[in-house]
């Protein structure tokens, strides 16, 4: 169905609407990966997001169950230059059509996504509307205005405690948007894993008994997770603690740091130096805000290469560190993610 784009500095693509034939607003950005994009449109980090893919194919290898990071698609849609129609791989289970009609999420193809690219780079990250309406601009407005993704993380976070049964060491994972393969690779490494609400009490987390609390990634802004960066601040010295992303933002603003939003986020593949060890590693990033001042007695551990974001900090003295990246899902990005699980 013919369709278009819309976006929030005025201007509009005409393309074609695949996947759920009707109309979504969310916040617009890219993604620069060349694959993954079931875990793309799977990640809780994504949800209110409508992705560009830079990557002018998708969909070659179809998709498959067993990569699902969540229980649903997250995205508010995704955005393509073209998908394939006969996708060839021995574990594909359906198409990239058909697995957004399953969810009811919109795609969009047919555009020059990389030009897109550059505008959203040139503009910054910004909403959107896919329609197939000739909407008047108090209309355009209106939806605009309505869009909104404070409540991102209690809408992707369990809603209860859950337990991973395993015969290592107690490890908690407070659950702001976590993904299946964090929580598989902490299974897979032996951990008795406990996943808590993102509004779980301090006293809740800590009558658990365990021996370390990772801080997941998730969607949004940390600044409006308010009542979590309180809790936070109570388990200070009294359990070892590792954020990720999301988690390692929260954690900077509960000691008394400082976040900013980017321009138009870091989602896909960046060089992250280790200032420890000096050596150079590609991880998987997918947030639309940073670290921009460490809290007072952390130390900055890693910075990105290109754009010298803070990318990771530590505080030995209380145990806690965290990253700007995702460190379970390479083998060569996860050395910060292995040490800490081996201190536990």
């Amino acid at each position: 169905m013919r369709g278009k784009l819309i976006l929030e500095n005025g201007m509009s693509f005409e393309g074609k609407i695949f996947g759920e034939l009707g109309e979504t607003v969310g916040e617009i950005g890219f993604n620069t990966g060349m694959t993954g994009y079931q875990e793309i449109l799977t990640d809780p980090s994504n949800c209110g997001q409508m992705v560009v893919m830079t990557y002018p194919m998708i969909g070659n290898y179809g998709i498959n169950i067993e990569d699902m990071e969540s229980t649903k698609v997250q995205v508010r849609a995704l955005i393509i230059k073209e998908d394939a129609k006969l996708p060839n791989n021995f574990r594909c289970e359906m198409t990239l059509d058909g697995f957004l009609r399953q969810y009811n999420v919109t795609g969009f193809k047919g555009i020059d996504t990389r030009y897109l690219t550059q505008i959203i780079r040139d503009n910054g990250a910004m909403k959107a509307i896919i329609t197939a309406e000739d909407l008047t601009k108090k209309e355009i407005q209106e939806r605009f205005d309505r869009f909104s993704n404070r409540e991102a993380v209690a809408e992707v976070s369990t809603k209860e405690i859950y337990e991973i049964v395993n015969e290592g060491k107690r490890v908690g994972v407070l659950d702001l948007g976590v993904k299946n393969s964090t929580l598989n690779y902490m299974k897979e490494k032996g951990f008795n894993v406990v996943v808590f609400p993102y509004n779980t009490k301090a006293e809740e987390i800590l009558a658990q008994n365990l021996d370390a609390l990772v801080i997941s990634n998730g969607p949004g802004n940390p600044e409006n997770l308010s009542e979590t960066i309180e809790e936070i601040k109570k388990l200070a010295g009294k359990i070892a603690i590792f954020g990720e992303v999301l988690g390692e933002q929260v954690i900077a603003l509960a000691f008394g740091g400082k976040v900013e939003r980017l321009k138009y986020g870091h989602r896909g593949g960046y060089p992250v130096k280790n200032l420890e060890t000096g050596k150079v590693i590609i991880t998987s990033q997918n947030t639309g805000y940073v670290v921009s001042e460490a809290p007072e007695g952390f130390e900055v551990t890693h910075q990105g290469v290109n754009v010298k974001t803070i990318e990771g900090i530590k505080n030995e003295a209380l145990k806690i560190c965290g990253v700007q990246y995702m460190p379970d899902l390479y083998r060569d990005s996860n050395d910060v993610f292995e040490n800490f699980l081996k201190l536990v």
